[in-house]
């Protein structure tokens, strides 16, 4: 990371400032920019801003995505109301007034979504002689426009000023992701839609979507609408209608974040069975049936059909090219007792060893999703379960020991993403944030190949105890910490001047709307900062 010495000096004074007055807000938006750019130079000479005189203007390609990023951005760098304001203001100085941000797109970006392989870098120059934001694609310059609402800040005197400033910029990871449960705690639409707005503000490009596990299936299929009907927790309220999702998709697609959908199995599917149970295995105490139901049983041919033709469904419901397969916790114990399994396992040959069955299925599983076109993403078990999957696997890391299960998964050439450090669901009292942000996808015992294979990571909010009351202060500004991880260089990791930027972005958020819990102990945010 390069720094110019201005930029360094006033970094120091705002932590000594912080430091004697318990807040951060004095100091000038360069130094409070989250996530932190890769490299940026500042001066002391301002820019002053007239809101209703301002515009961003279209030098280059132009779409929809750049066009209602425009007045998105607009008002997130003018958050204050601005009915009553004057045309002309004698207090600016009209030789030192910043009247439009040109942006220059350079590839079309008309009709495309976001990719895993997407550009997602910019330029941004601030001056008196031209201020210019340059990106490839249009999803590096909306980081740009989200990077320029954050430069501008208030003065003393009231007026909306921004520091001549040179931005070079790009994220260090390509999945950035962020996973939201909606099976165990129905989310409406409207709070998943205000998580993506706030998820564009941190950089963050991935929308996993856990959207079905065993306590309730909201998504409203077409081929099966039966699953919902059956598996919801109410079959009209509480489910995703296709315009729900096509919503969600599309305003994922405005602001640049892709919308993955994951469906689990052969685990975590007892949604399913409420209108299809001969989907899942008959556990048997003895050589009776006890009532229960476990996994998918992998035994039927029919499964298989079913699967295939709602996979089939699903993927030309999301137009991302992953698919999550999942294949966690998956109880074998069911398998075991179901006399019918243990036939099948002697018939193909795997003995007593049912993590080949697990094998058996997920290759099958993952073969119809390449067939449809899709990558996929599979949870460690599989891996650990030592189930071969095909080169192009994306491996999800989620449990303790991360390093080593992160230094085997790349060692077998699979390329693999970080969750275990990053479960924001789990709280405790007092300040949590630092763990977060020490967290580092790249930090184990293998060579610069292996560590090339690791394609970002994802904070996970689980939904056990968390629903439309109580999502957005547990997740935020918590998972910003994760985005800075995920986008700034690797030596961005000082916890205290992290904190300082940290505490102005909380803040930032507020601002806007966001229902941002606090980072550490007693403080407040002032109306004007």
């Amino acid at each position: 990371m390069i720094f110019a010495s201005w930029t360094s000096f006033v970094n120091s004074a705002c932590m000594v400032i912080a430091f004697i007055l318990s807040a951060s807000y004095l100091c000038s938006a360069q130094t409070n920019l989250w996530p932190l750019p890769q490299n940026i130079s500042s001066t002391s000479n301002t820019l002053q801003l007239i809101p209703k005189q301002f515009n961003f203007i279209v030098k280059g390609q132009s779409c929809d995505v750049l066009k209602s990023g425009f007045s998105r951005w607009w008002h997130r760098t003018f958050p204050v109301s601005w009915s009553r304001e004057r045309r002309s203001d004698p207090g600016y100085d009209s030789n030192a007034v910043l009247h439009a941000l040109a942006v220059n797109v350079i590839t079309p970006c008309s009709g495309i979504f976001p990719s895993l392989e997407s550009d997602e870098s910019y330029l941004l120059e601030i001056s008196s002689k031209a201020s210019i934001l340059t990106a490839s694609t249009v999803w590096g310059a909306l980081h740009g426009l989200e990077t320029f609402s954050q430069l501008v800040y208030k003065a003393k005197n009231g007026m909306y000023v921004v520091n001549e400033t040179s931005i070079v910029d790009f994220p260090r990871f390509k999945h950035r992701g962020l996973l939201l449960d909606t099976s165990r705690h129905f989310l409406s639409k409207e709070m998943i839609l205000h998580n993506l707005d706030i998820m564009a503000q941190n950089k963050l490009n991935v929308f996993h979507w856990h959207i079905v596990d065993d306590p309730s299936f909201p998504y409203q299929s077409i081929t099966f609408p039966e699953l919902s009907d059956k598996g919801a927790f109410h079959p009209v309220t509480h489910v995703y209608t296709q315009n729900d999702i096509r919503e969600i998709i599309e305003v994922g697609r405005l602001l640049g974040i892709r919308v993955m959908p994951e469906f689990d199995s052969p685990g975590h599917t007892q949604s399913w069975g409420a209108s299809h149970k001969e989907l899942l295995t008959p556990c048997y105490h003895g050589a009776q049936p006890n009532g229960n139901y476990g996994p998918v049983n992998p035994v039927p041919e029919y499964n298989y059909k079913f699967i295939k033709t709602f996979f089939k469904e699903v993927a030309s419901v999301f137009p991302d090219k992953f698919i999550h397969a999942g294949g966690d916790e998956v109880n074998m114990s069911c398998w075991k007792s179901n006399p019918n399994v243990t036939a099948f396992m002697k018939k193909m040959g795997f003995g007593r060893n049912y993590n080949k069955l697990e094998q058996y299925y997920m290759q099958r599983i993952l073969d119809d999703i390449g067939e449809l076109g899709k990558h996929y993403l599979i949870w460690q078990e599989v891996i650990d379960n030592k189930a071969k999957v095909q080169n192009d696997t994306v491996v999800h890391v989620w449990k303790q020991g991360y390093k080593k299960e992160l230094a085997k998964v790349t060692s077998l050439g699979y390329k693999t993403l970080l969750s275990s450090c990053w479960y924001l669901n789990y709280i405790s009292y007092g300040s949590d944030w630092q763990k977060y942000y020490l967290c580092d996808p790249q930090d184990f015992k293998g060579s610069d190949k292996q560590k090339e294979l690791v394609i970002g990571g994802e904070a996970c909010m689980w939904g056990e105890y968390v629903d439309d009351t109580n999502l957005m202060p547990r997740l935020w500004p918590r998972a910003a910490v994760v985005a800075e991880r995920l986008w700034s260089a690797k030596n961005v990791n000082d916890l205290n001047a992290a904190k300082i930027r940290l505490m102005h972005h909380r803040c930032r958020l507020i601002r806007r709307g966001v229902a941002a819990e606090p980072i550490s102990g007693p403080g407040f945010c002032p109306k004007e900062f």
